[in-house]
């Protein structure tokens, strides 16, 4: 959970809004436009609900957990400020009569919407607190120009080039909350890279609910960049936002890529180094029959084909995923299958869920429902299997010099720091603990980079020295 507060000169009796962000970094986006519009408009932030004029809750309704927590955090607002408007996934979702399943927990709340909504929670904010001013956006205290303002730290931003998503998957209900996908334009989405490598942005991570596909919706339309042409298409997206980058010496990660054919092209722009040799991408599993039941997309029997041919393109490639055991109907024979897999395709870092029935997933009324002990059961075993890849793979490091962006370094960094190679996303995969350095006149300044060798291993996370 983050409450914003983005600082900024006070203004004499300007409206206070309180402000607090659940979920995924797409969420988190969501929630840095809307505060990027209530600055412009000359609204004030606070960390607290009591003492604020009014809420705004952006809430999480993936899996059962993310949903108490928003509804909680909901009630909490309600009775330490009563003013409250909610936004997000949740907004967005029905309880098993049809109703508003947020407005039937909680009937007092000033007004729902769904995700990536910001004119209708302004509409709501405007409806119940008149709006003080109209700034201009450049004028935005801690903001990047066009890109607004971040909740991230500022060395690193996370960049969504689209929203929505076209597959079906059975245990997902985003499609039903956040719709099928749109594309943002192409010219959009660089301009608001340039704003955040301008303003001093070292690590871009582009996400959206699947960047192999942006693009498809425009059936890859030609968009304009600095006057231009230019399709609107993942291929062309990451070698120019490569190419913005490369002045700034920053970083571009990709998150949730679907392991379509059309990412091989992306390989070579790795192994140039023009964006970082890091792939997130979702599998979820490997059997075949578990996939059909799924409805993945792209041919997941083939992931393993695929994966080792990204690494001969790029022998440096980390890749990172998402798995889901105790699916419906999954047989210890296809569990195994699955351990197998990521012994076999050496995968990084991996996270793992035991299946959770989500109201309103097809995947509920799929035969072979499994206990949940067996489900709990499965998920550690395979995090037992997936933590001993990695750390094999992690040893692998020892003894080589790698570059590491610094997100912490107290002192600057004279009793040492924490930071991250390029093989760590921020806050999902491990770090690089770094130790004093030797030279007395060595320093560590957070959000710069700086040169480490790599002495051991610490769990899921490296230790290393600055030079």
């Amino acid at each position: 959970m983050t409450i914003a507060s983005p600082d900024g000169p006070s203004a004499a009796r300007a409206p206070t809004v309180g402000f607090v962000s659940l979920g995924c970094p797409k969420a988190l986006t969501d929630s840095e436009l809307i505060l990027t519009q209530l600055s412009a408009e000359g609204y004030q932030t606070s960390k607290t609900f009591a003492g604020a004029d009014l809420v705004i809750v952006n809430t999480c309704g993936f899996i059962d957990d993310a949903v108490k927590e928003s509804l909680d955090t909901i009630g909490e607002a309600l009775a330490d400020n009563g003013r409250v408007i909610v936004t997000g996934c949740l907004g967005a979702r029905a309880d098993g009569e049809g109703n508003n399943l947020v407005r039937q927990m909680h009937p007092k709340v000033l007004a729902v919407t769904g995700p990536h909504a910001t004119q209708e929670v302004m509409d709501a904010v405007h409806l119940n607190l008149p709006k003080p001013h109209d700034p201009f956006v450049d004028l935005v205290p801690q903001s990047f120009g066009v890109a607004g303002i971040k909740l991230t730290p500022r060395h690193y931003a996370y960049l969504k080039i689209s929203e929505g998503c076209n597959h079906r998957c059975t245990f997902c209900i985003i499609p039903s909350m956040r719709g099928d996908l749109v594309s943002r334009p192409i010219g959009d989405v660089l301009g608001e890279a340039r704003a955040l490598f301008e303003g001093g942005v070292k690590e871009l991570l582009v996400i959206s609910q699947d960047t192999s596909a942006y693009g498809v919706d425009t059936q890859y339309r030609t968009g304009f960049w600095d006057g231009k042409p230019l399709k609107t298409r993942t291929f062309e997206l990451v070698e120019a936002l490569g190419a913005l980058a490369a002045p700034f010496g920053a970083w571009v990660r990709l998150h949730y890529v679907y392991p379509y054919p059309t990412v091989d092209k992306l390989l070579p722009l790795m192994a140039q180094g023009l964006v970082l040799p890091y792939l997130d991408v979702p599998l979820q599993h490997s059997h075949p029959d578990v996939l059909k039941r799924m409805q993945r997309p792209a041919s997941g029997e083939r992931n393993l084909e695929r994966i080792a041919a990204w690494r001969e393109a790029c022998p440096e490639l980390v890749v990172r995923s998402t798995f889901i055991a105790g699916f419906p109907g999954e047989t210890e024979a296809e569990f195994e299958h699955l351990l197998d897999f990521v012994r076999a395709a050496q995968i990084d870092r991996a996270g793992c869920f035991a299946y959770s029935a989500v109201h309103g997933a097809t995947a509920n009324e799929l035969p072979g429902m499994l206990p949940q002990e067996v489900r709990e059961e499965r998920r550690a075993r395979f995090m037992a299997v997936a933590e001993e890849v990695s750390a094999q793979r992690l040893r692998l490091r020892i003894g080589a010099t790698m570059q590491v962006l610094v997100d912490s370094a107290p002192g600057l960094g004279k009793k040492g720091g924490v930071g991250r190679s390029y093989a760590d996303a921020p806050e999902i995969d491990g770090v690089v603990r770094l130790l004093p350095p030797e030279k007395i006149s060595k320093t560590l300044k957070v959000g710069e980079f700086t040169r480490a060798r790599i002495v051991a291993t610490q769990g899921h996370d490296l230790v290393g020295l600055p030079i």
